[in-house]
This record gives C-alpha cells, structure tokens and sequence, in this order.
C-alpha cells in the first residue's frame, strides 16, 4: 500500500468513526429528551395540571426547518411537507403513526373536520412503515391536505413531540399558535381549536 493510499484510508475511517458515534448515540439522546419531557408531565400533572394542554417551549414561535419527505404511493399530488407550505394559511399539524392505538381513536373525529371545515390538516407519519400508513390511511380514510414522513423522528423532536397524537394549530405566517397532547374530543375542537382557527383567520 502506498503512502497517498494509506492517507486515504486514514481519511475515510475519520470520517466514518464519528458519523458511526452519532449513529450509536443518537437514540440514548432521543430517550434522554423524552425522559426529561415524561418527567416534566408526571410534574405537571402532580401539581393538578392537564397534561392535555401541556404547554410546548414553541408556542408563539415558527414553526421548525422542515423538508419531508412524501408518502410513497399516495395517490395525491400535493404531498411532503415543508415549512413554505405552513406559512400560506391556518392549518392543523398532526403527529400520528398507523401504529398508535390513540391515533385510531382520534382519527374519526379528523375525517369529520376534514368534511366539516376548509381548514387544512397536514399529517406527519411518526416512524411508521410507509406500507403501513397507506394501509391503515385506506382502512380508515385519510384526511391529510399534505403528508410527510419523519422516520427517524427528526420534526418530532424539533416540534417538542412527546407522543402520537400531537396537533398543533399553525397560523398564516408559520407560528405555532397552540399545541393539543393527545386524541383530540369534539369537546376539544368546538370550544378550542375551531374558535382559534377562526380568531387567527380574522
């Protein structure tokens, strides 16, 4: 082996070792982000606070750098989501996966606001399979304006996402206005979220 051969490969295992590192590393910091929120909500839910309407760190602020990626095989045009698209008019941001078991309970109540009201509903697909999004997406309707998918939680994280579903309400210039944790009810959308939709489009 050569002397410029040898610093090639030098070079390239540099390069590899950290990116294998992050690799390694990248879920015990995911669990140490989600362990810190999960403690704040048993905190918060000690101290006689609705976990519902936990507060996110990004309310009133843009909504985060996005850039994903669409459902492969979806039969819409409009499809992926980024931040350009949240910042035309009010619209609804749903974490769900088709593994969530509140994210069924959920979704009866989103194909009757898709029915019911203009308001756009963009779905990010939380590291599910996207096989498995079409299927349950066909099994139960899909209400999506735009979906993207985050398979290895990248806008889950950047949205302060502690579980599926999430839904935060977005206003025409891109800021995150409020964050609902959980199935959201019809008690939900028709005393809180459709009157906010309707201030912010005022």
């Amino acid at each position: 082996m050569t002397e410029e051969t040898s610093n090639e490969v030098t070079n390239e295992t540099s390069t590899r070792v950290p990116r294998r590192r992050w690799i390694a590393i990248l879920p015990v910091v995911i669990a140490v982000l989600l362990g810190g929120v999960f403690a704040k909500r048993l905190a918060d839910v000690k101290d006689g606070l609705d976990p519902t309407v936990l507060q996110s760190v990004l309310l009133n602020t843009p909504v985060p750098d996005l850039d994903l990626p669409p459902l492969p095989g979806r039969d819409r045009l409009e499809d992926g989501i980024k931040t350009e698209h949240l910042k035309s008019e009010v619209s609804l941001v749903n974490i769900w996966g088709s593994w969530c078991i509140a994210c069924l309970a959920e979704h009866p109540l989103l194909m009757a606001i898709q029915g019911q009201s203009d308001v756009p509903i963009h779905g990010i697909a939380w590291r599910d399979d996207p096989q498995a999004s079409l299927k349950w997406l066909g099994r139960h309707g899909d209400p999506y304006s735009r979906i993207g998918q985050d398979p290895i939680s990248e806008a889950a994280i950047a949205f302060g996402v502690t579980g599926a579903p999430e839904t935060f309400v977005v206003d025409a210039n891109g800021i995150i206005r409020y964050k609902h944790t959980g199935p959201i009810s019809p008690d939900d959308w028709s005393n809180t979220i459709q009157p906010l939709i309707e201030q912010l489009r005022q």
